[in-house]
């Protein structure tokens, strides 16, 4: 070590590794719980940590949910979004906003979707079967691919 180089206490340290973790994406508070967790030394308050960076707006599981439903609504539909931020630990009340926003662009993701892989009618039940799978894989729900493909096949 270099002289006048000091140790940062404990807390310092946890305190900076949460702040780097934020700095990279917005974390759920569960995600960044689980992240700090190996990392918690005795008499360190993980909560306490986890409620100063709420309170100064570090940490905001509302940011979380808006920036994951942005970033995973072009790919994916409304119930894989709910999957996902079930696992980040979000919970139902704020699941069920996010799956209410997803599904006001739903329609033209799902066939952004289906045209990027697809791009054309199923010619048989087996491939509209194969289409219905991977859409349904994608997080739409089955009503919603039913409606696309009687709309797209009513254009022809």
């Amino acid at each position: 070590m270099s002289p006048g180089f000091t140790e940062p206490s404990p807390e310092a340290a946890l305190r900076a590794r949460a702040l780097r973790l934020l700095a990279r994406r917005e974390h759920s508070r569960a995600e960044l719980r689980r992240k700090l967790a190996p990392h918690v030394e005795e008499g360190i308050d993980l909560d306490a940590l986890l409620d100063d960076f709420t309170k100064r707006g570090w940490l905001s599981e509302e940011r979380f949910v808006e920036q994951t439903v942005r970033a995973k609504s072009r790919r994916f539909g409304p119930l894989k979004i709910a999957h996902h931020l079930r696992e980040k630990g979000i919970g139902e009340a704020e699941i069920a906003q996010a799956v209410a926003l997803a599904r006001g662009g739903e329609s033209e993701s799902l066939e952004s979707t289906w045209r990027s892989r697809f791009g054309r009618i199923p010619a048989d039940a087996a491939e509209k079967a194969r289409q219905v799978r991977f859409l349904q894989g994608r997080g739409y729900s089955l009503q919603s691919i039913m409606d696309l493909l009687r709309r797209v096949d009513s254009r022809r």
